[in-house]
């Protein structure tokens, strides 16, 4: 886990991680937000709409944010204060996902910084992109 403060931290500063979707993180998911959508639980309803499996819950995917956040950038200084999400592509069981994250603004009148992040596939095929909000320890 990083510990970045907010005197520590510059404009320009990146992390990145990567990290795997299985079917297990599928189940937990399912099991913490009782999300019954057929496209994410049933892979031949999946398959009748066009894609080639389930389709990864996107806010399993926005999760990864908050990853990002309390662990990487910055770390255990962070408290979230808002995530906002754009799903650009489907995710499906079985990609690889690289979450990276790029300090844009830095204020430190309200100790917040602003992260510019994104989460490709093993493809480099960008699927969610996102606009972090966190405050930061002194």
């Amino acid at each position: 886990m990083n510990s970045y403060t907010l005197q520590t931290i510059s404009v320009g500063l990146s992390e990145t991680f990567s990290t795997t979707v299985t079917a297990e993180k599928m189940e937990l998911f399912y099991k913490l937000t009782a999300d019954d959508s057929p496209i994410h639980r049933d892979a031949a309803y999946a398959k009748a709409r066009g894609y080639a499996g389930r389709v990864v819950y996107g806010m399993l995917c926005g999760s990864l944010f908050s990853t990002l956040a309390g662990v990487y950038l910055p770390g255990e200084h962070c408290l979230l204060h808002s995530v906002e999400c754009k799903f650009v592509k489907p995710v499906f069981i079985g990609d690889t996902l690289t979450v990276t994250g790029t300090v844009s603004e830095i204020n430190t009148v309200f100790g917040e910084i602003t992260i510019k992040a994104s989460i490709t596939n093993q493809n480099g095929i960008k699927v969610t992109r996102g606009i972090l909000k966190a405050g930061v320890a002194k």
